[in-house]
């Protein structure tokens, strides 16, 4: 038998009604000659409702104590999920983090798992019994319960993959898989049936939903094909692997926006070395991310330097920012919470010329100015009024994906 290790979680989980078709189509896996192992996250908004009830007992506490806390939704739907299982006449098994066990450091709210004791699901499997696992939580060495991230889930799901030598990690939420575009913002969107770990991570990175960008690094350090799929259809969805070469004939394979993008400029700072690391050091030392950055010499020996935060963190920046400034000496601070980041992806643009320029020309065709631009191999993107996003993504779509 095939070892097939299925995650469920959000919205596929939130009424009896969707745990017994999400126990239904487990048994139809498992009747189509699989070992099942299915891991399974809380229920939609149920972990934003437990960390507000820590918080109302300690603003500030987000230790051992928390993750206790927010670690109890994945619990409940367990055990509902095998409630359902066992309904339909089928033997399972059911393993919170700590039981499996999934060793992870200490890191409060953010573990990393370290390594997974496969011994008891093996031998539960071999007796023929279908496995629920909680996802997102573990176990660190001093026996206290972690929890591993938003999404965490799925890097649960991919770990347990790889540590059960599954063939396949099935990831089901409530998309249809992984699109050229949001279907949302473009009608033209298409669904990708294949897509590489590299293109997926720039995706996710750059606000693509439909896995965590963790999970995707861990399919891709240990190989592991994930599959992205709708847990209210039965249609495949979009296969991650490894890349090929009919992957790299695709010049572009997808668009992605990201709205949540502020941008900071700091005008007329002395042109040494050392000045712009001034800036991000202080930010960095904040746990303040910064994304795209251009610097620029002005005049008179004097330098621009303009960068982009999440709008999350565009208050604390800004303040942080204008205080290294006045040290430097800056003439000013320019700020703009109004901005997105358009992206384009794919292996193909390795390959071929002119990439880039197609993008620019077509933005400029639609009277869309670029603000802030950064490469990658695989990805460009820029910095744009936030009220041009869909018409960007639209007409960029047009260019490529139709073009394609």
């Amino acid at each position: 038998m095939a070892l097939v290790v299925q995650k469920y979680g959000g919205t596929a989980v939130t009424t009896p009604e969707h745990l017994k078709k999400v126990a239904q189509r487990v048994v139809d896996s498992y009747n189509d000659n699989n070992d099942v192992v299915v891991v399974i996250s809380a229920r939609s908004g149920e972990t934003n409702r437990l960390s507000e009830l820590a918080r109302e007992m300690s603003p500030r506490q987000e230790g051992v104590e928390y993750d206790l806390v927010i670690s109890a939704g994945e619990q409940m739907i367990v055990g509902l999920l095998a409630l359902g299982i066992r309904e339909l006449g089928y033997k399972v098994k059911t393993f919170l983090g700590w039981q499996v066990p999934i060793y992870t450091d200490p890191l409060p709210t953010r573990a990393s798992i370290q390594l997974i004791d496969s011994l008891k699901i093996n031998a539960e499997l071999k007796k023929g019994a279908i496995i629920v696992v909680a996802g997102f939580q573990g176990i660190d060495p001093r026996g206290n319960i972690t929890t591993l991230g938003r999404g965490g889930g799925d890097t649960s799901a991919v770990a347990l993959a790889h540590a059960l030598g599954a063939v396949q990690c099935e990831l089901y939420s409530d998309v249809d898989g992984i699109f050229s575009a949001d279907p949302a913002v473009c009608s033209d969107a298409r669904k990708i049936d294949r897509i590489s770990y590299d293109e997926m991570l720039e995706l996710a990175s750059q606000g693509a939903r439909g896995v965590q960008i963790r999970a995707i690094e861990y399919a891709k350090k240990h190989m592991v094909t994930m599959q992205i799929r709708s847990s209210f259809t039965t249609e495949s969805g979009t296969v991650v692997t490894g890349e090929d070469a009919t992957m790299e004939g695709v010049v572009v394979t997808g668009i992605v926006y990201d709205k949540n993008e502020a941008k900071i400029a700091v005008m007329g700072i002395p042109d040494t070395p050392g000045t712009a690391a001034k800036v991000l050091t202080a930010l960095a030392d904040n746990d303040i991310s910064v994304d795209m950055i251009v610097q620029n010499v002005s005049q008179a020996e004097q330098a621009d330097l303009t960068f982009s935060v999440t709008k999350t963190d565009f208050d604390k920046a800004h303040q942080i920012t204008a205080r290294i400034a006045e040290e430097l000496g800056a003439r000013e601070i320019i700020a703009d919470r109004n901005i997105s980041k358009v992206s384009i992806v794919g292996l193909g643009m390795k390959n071929h010329a002119g990439v880039a320029a197609r993008m620019f020309t077509t933005l400029a065709y639609n009277n869309i100015n670029i603000q802030m631009i950064s490469t990658s191999e695989i990805k460009v993107s820029v910095a744009i009024d936030e009220k041009y996003t869909e018409l960007a993504v639209r007409v960029l779509h047009e260019a490529f994906i139709g073009y394609s």
